[in-house]
């Protein structure tokens, strides 16, 4: 091997290295999805989201070498209160200074993320970026009770052919918040049963109001009564 081939090939490999240890920074924009053609469900809820909901940032170091940071930003806050904003028929965004029980709610939903995972060229030996995201949507009723507590896995998968790598992990990650949207908008409702704690409350008032009447009839029969005895 003549110095100037080994010149070179050196060169490249350190180029190749320098290329390797790039990595990205990663901020997504708040995601829109398609207004769905469902029935809204007859339900007033409180929609809860913990602050690092609202600032997540995912930071890995791929192979040791490749720095990431995925910062979702205010995206998933975005994406879940357009969402329900879908499928209820009412939805309040709670501040931290809000009581849930001082509002005219049905339900209190409060998402989480329990985990964020990606996987880039390198690592799967394809063109594409892939990510995993799961949420948790936990739900409490009027009383402040949990009543649910459903974990939602959701994926998705950007080819990296003719965009940046930022660009292709940016799009699998909207993706996967899609996928989670879609799985929510068909099972949320079975596996939380919020419709039926709308229903339990509206039934509850009926029969508070029901009672409320009876018992005005009633002094009002008994105040007529004592009337006529004098």
């Amino acid at each position: 091997m003549t110095h100037s081939t080994r010149k070179a090939l050196t060169a490249m490999l350190i180029a190749g290295l320098i290329s390797g240890c790039a990595g990205s920074n990663v901020k997504l924009q708040a995601p829109t999805i398609p207004t769905p053609l469902i029935n809204k469900i007859p339900a007033s809820v409180g929609l809860r989201m913990p602050e690092n909901f609202y600032h997540f940032v995912h930071e890995e170091q791929v192979y040791g070498r490749e720095e990431w940071s995925i910062d979702l930003g205010a995206s998933n806050a975005a994406l879940f209160t357009q969402l329900f904003g879908y499928m209820f028929q009412n939805v309040i965004v709670l501040t931290d200074s809000d009581d849930p029980k001082t509002l005219a709610i049905d339900a209190l939903i409060e998402p989480s993320i329990d985990a964020f995972e990606f996987s880039v060229p390198n690592q799967s030996k394809t063109d594409s970026f892939a990510v995993w995201i799961r949420y948790r949507i936990r739900v409490y009723d009027f009383d402040g009770n949990e009543v649910a507590n459903w974990p939602v896995s959701a994926y998705g998968k950007s080819q990296a052919a003719s965009v940046s790598g930022s660009q292709a992990l940016q799009r699998a990650a909207i993706l996967a918040m899609r996928d989670a949207a879609a799985l929510m908008i068909i099972k949320l409702d079975e596996m939380t049963g919020i419709s039926k704690l709308a229903e339990s409350r509206a039934a509850t008032a009926v029969s508070v109001a029901t009672e409320s009447v009876d018992g005005a009839e009633t002094s009002a029969l008994e105040e007529s009564s004592n009337e006529a005895e004098k």
